[in-house]
Parts: structure tokens; C-alpha cells; sequence
């Protein structure tokens, strides 16, 4: 028999939890947190994992700044089925894992000057003269990755179980 901890005990601010959220609860969770690690499919199938900064845009998709070149590009292209890890405030955070189909479109195809767009957006605001960064982004032959949520994980917070502790 394991011996329940103590309501009152220290440990109990490091309770697990798992919160169901719907769409808009999503977008507020979040808000302010562009560090993710985005999943693709190798070739073998194995997975590959990429840390990246991304934004939600206003209409409710991830976006991801990349080159063609890279490995999460080349992949989420032959199988657009992908994964991103969103943490909260730091590695003992809430976290939320957000599946999804990914699109992706490069420089200077006008959906990738849109999605960059979008994706700076999400993260920084208003750019100064957004025909400049559309120019830079071309310059620097950008791709984005955008990618449509088709479902989500509850946020969850790893700790104690829950039923380890008194009532």
C-alpha cells in the first residue's frame, strides 16, 4: 500500500495535471510562447524533431519559419502529417502537443510571402514596411511551414500523480 502525502505537503505544488481545452482555450494557452519542437517523419519513418520558434496566426494556424533545404522541410513535403510541442515556462511547465497537417510553400510563391508574413506577425507584431521583409524573405529564399491543427493533447503539467496525495 503507497502512503498518501499530505495535502499540506511541499510536494504538492509539483501535482500532475491534464486540462481539456477547446480551440479557443488553445489559442489563449498559447499566446506568448513561440518555442516549440516540431515533429516530422523521416523517410524511414523514424521520427525527427527540430527545435523552432512559431506563432499561431489569427486564423488558427501554426506557423514556421524554415529553408527548403532543411530536414523538417524536406520531410513535412513527403509526409505532411506532423507534431509540435508547445512548453509553457520552462522544462517544469504546462506543455501541450498539437497534431496536425502540414503545407508548405517557399520564397517567392506569394502564400509563402503571406505565411511569413503571418508567422512575423504572430510573434513580433506590426513590421516597419512589410514590402522590406517580404523582399528579405525572398532575398534569403525562405520557406513556411503552416500547419492546420486537426487535433491537440489536454495541457498538461507533469509532477506527483494526483491520487498520491490526501483528499
Amino acid at each position: 500500500m503507497v502512503k498518501k502525502i499530505p495535502a499540506d505537503d511541499r510536494r504538492a505544488q509539483y501535482r500532475a495535471s491534464d486540462e481539456t481545452i477547446d480551440r479557443g482555450d488553445l489559442h489563449d494557452h498559447l499566446a506568448g510562447k513561440h518555442q516549440w519542437v516540431l515533429a516530422t517523419t523521416r523517410a524511414d519513418g523514424r521520427p525527427q524533431m527540430s527545435l523552432v520558434t512559431g506563432g499561431l496566426t489569427a486564423d488558427g494556424r501554426l506557423a514556421i519559419a524554415s529553408y527548403p533545404s532543411r530536414a523538417k522541410v524536406k520531410n513535412a513535403r513527403r509526409n505532411a502529417d506532423v507534431s509540435v510541442l508547445v512548453m509553457g515556462d520552462g522544462f517544469q511547465g504546462e506543455w501541450v502537443q498539437i497534431d496536425g497537417r502540414a503545407s508548405v510553400f517557399d520564397m517567392p510563391d506569394p502564400a509563402a510571402a503571406d505565411g511569413l508574413v503571418d508567422y512575423f506577425r504572430s510573434i513580433s507584431g506590426e513590421h516597419d514596411d512589410w514590402d522590406e521583409y517580404r523582399q528579405a524573405m525572398a532575398d534569403q529564399g525562405k520557406s513556411v511551414i503552416m500547419v492546420e491543427p486537426t487535433r491537440w493533447s489536454p495541457v498538461s503539467k507533469g509532477g506527483y500523480p494526483p491520487e498520491l496525495f490526501e483528499d
